[in-house]
């Protein structure tokens, strides 16, 4: 099933990355236990992850789980490096080197 993230809440997105992560889960031929001792939390989490009646996850969970199925260094995806920025440098091609202000200095 294929979904525009774009248009979804958080909540649904959240049921839908549960739904496939059972996928995953299945296709590995792990059983939910085996799966929720090996990201160290409770079957009742995991159940409610995959069945999509879980709305919130935390982070920390969410990359227990994937690093159970191997897709824990796909963390990058979510945000990946940005390519410097050619503003970070003068005319002369030397890095710019960024002024804090100072508290008692106005505007």
């Amino acid at each position: 099933m294929i979904f525009t993230y774009k248009s979804l809440a958080t909540p649904d997105v959240i049921r839908n990355l549960g739904l496939r992560f059972r996928d995953y889960r299945m296709r590995m031929r792990m059983t939910r236990k085996e799966v929720a001792e090996a990201a160290a939390i409770g079957m009742t989490t995991l159940y409610k992850f995959e069945s999509g009646k879980m709305t919130d996850i935390s982070f920390r969970t969410l990359m227990r789980l994937l690093r159970v199925i191997g897709l824990g260094e796909n963390w990058n995806k979510l945000l990946p490096e940005l390519p410097e920025s050619p503003y970070t440098y003068d005319s002369k091609g030397k890095k710019l080197q960024r002024v804090k202000k100072r508290s008692h200095e106005k505007s």
